[in-house]
């Protein structure tokens, strides 16, 4: 974490043809970086084109969000998929929205895999190392969104080997376990959906560098930017309660591409 400054995401562009999920319109707004869906868990080339116009207008970063092919469980169901077709995906979703992008003129900011993907590379890092080869290779400029978590090291240093900054995430709304893992999203507890739990949460964190634990510990965790999904029914409340609280603390919520 930036002395002073981080950086705050979600996930947004995830509604489907006649299919509306999430408030983006109220949200990007209020984030610094959108992590946009780009066709293969969620949206579509449509939704991509509004979310990206959206995040112009607002200011907001723009990142892709690449998840599996798996529209009907939202990309959250883990798949036996090789490494050669994670590079596949990854590189097909990422240019799909750059290209997007292009046409907008923006400049695409980042990359953060999506549900099941990112649960995946958190488990086997070779799946981190495999997106950090794809992303590189289509702009060293682009920064790769990794779990603040126990593989650290590793990732920082397939960062170093690959040529690209990353930027390690703490996620807001969900719980941790005492290896700095997310509490899987069939566990009781697993989504927080209090607001002020969460800006407490958040702002300890960001001053203190730890976060409770679901079984009543704490660990450190050091981070740039903070994710709130942007599926949680109550993202849009948990997003302005955790702005207004960072703002009143004296941290400024930036882009991760203005201070790494």
């Amino acid at each position: 974490m930036s002395a002073g400054r981080i950086d705050l995401n979600a996930d947004v562009g995830e509604s489907f043809g006649a299919y509306t999920l999430g408030m983006d319109a109220e949200l990007i707004p209020l984030i610094s970086s959108a992590n946009i869906a780009c066709g293969f868990h969620a949206g579509d080339p449509s939704v991509m084109r509004t979310t990206v116009e959206r995040a112009r207008r607002a200011g907001t970063a723009a990142g892709a969000h690449p998840g599996l092919p798996d529209l009907v469980g939202f990309g959250r169901r883990a798949m036996e998929i090789g490494l050669q077709e994670i590079r596949d995906i990854t590189a097909y979703q990422i240019g799909a929205l750059q290209a997007v992008c292009a046409l907008q003129k923006v400049r695409l900011q980042h990359v953060k895999p999506h549900g099941a993907l990112y649960n995946m590379a958190v488990r086997k890092p070779e799946i981190w190392d495999a997106i950090a080869e794809v992303t590189a290779g289509i702009d060293e400029r682009l920064i790769l969104f990794a779990l603040a978590g126990p593989d650290r090291a590793t990732i920082e240093e397939i960062g170093r080997r690959r040529g690209i900054r990353i930027a390690f995430e703490f996620f807001a709304d969900r719980a941790y376990e005492k290896d700095g893992s997310l509490v899987a999203r069939s566990r009781p507890g697993a989504v927080i959906h209090d607001p002020g739990a969460v800006a407490a949460k958040v702002l300890r964190f960001v001053r203190e560098g730890r976060v409770a634990t679901i079984d009543g510990g704490e660990i450190e965790l050091r981070a740039e930017t903070i994710c709130v999904h942007g599926d949680n029914p109550e993202a849009l409340a948990l997003v302005k309660t955790i702005r207004e609280s960072l703002l009143q603390a004296g941290i400024e919520i930036r882009r991760p591409s203005e201070f790494l």
